[in-house]
């Protein structure tokens, strides 16, 4: 079934220049990229996006993190994309994911912020890409006319 799903490149993924091989890991396996932006986030987003771990110890360096910088936000498109994005991505903790996973080849091997600093964000269901794409595309809603990135 085709699927809509969000995809978000963080900071250290930006600061490596990752946007055109992940545009590349996503279209080798029939994904379609059909928004993107580039944007920098604040911290009522943030608490948003990440309110289910917003009250735990790890979560200010986790903002710090994601503050850092500017990151990429991505409309995927395609069969299975929920599952295919998650699979291209790895593993939360990049020391689990293998290589030739965007994680894998490219995240954090630190102990200490592997899970942080894991270049690259996915939603996990359905329900949460739907979630996700109105949170960092809300003007989807107001502007049926929002250019189309990347085909």
């Amino acid at each position: 079934m085709r699927e809509r799903t969000y995809a978000m490149l963080k900071p250290d993924g930006v600061k490596m220049g990752l946007f055109p091989e992940v545009v590349e890991r996503f279209k080798n396996v029939g994904l379609e990229i059909t928004h993107t932006k580039e944007m920098v986030l604040n911290e009522e987003i943030l608490k948003e996006h990440y309110a289910h771990v917003a009250d735990k110890p790890f979560f200010p360096e986790l903002e710090k993190y994601m503050l850092s910088g500017p990151v990429i936000a991505m409309i995927v498109e395609g069969e299975d994309a929920v599952n295919r994005v998650r699979e291209l991505m790895g593993p939360t903790n990049c020391k689990e994911a293998l290589p030739g996973t965007i994680r894998g080849d490219y995240g954090s091997k630190d102990d200490e912020t592997c899970r942080t600093y894991n270049v690259i964000h996915g939603s996990d269901s359905l329900e949460n890409a739907e979630i996700e794409v109105n949170r960092f595309f809300p003007e989807l809603k107001k502007n049926k006319t929002l250019k189309k990135a990347i085909r």
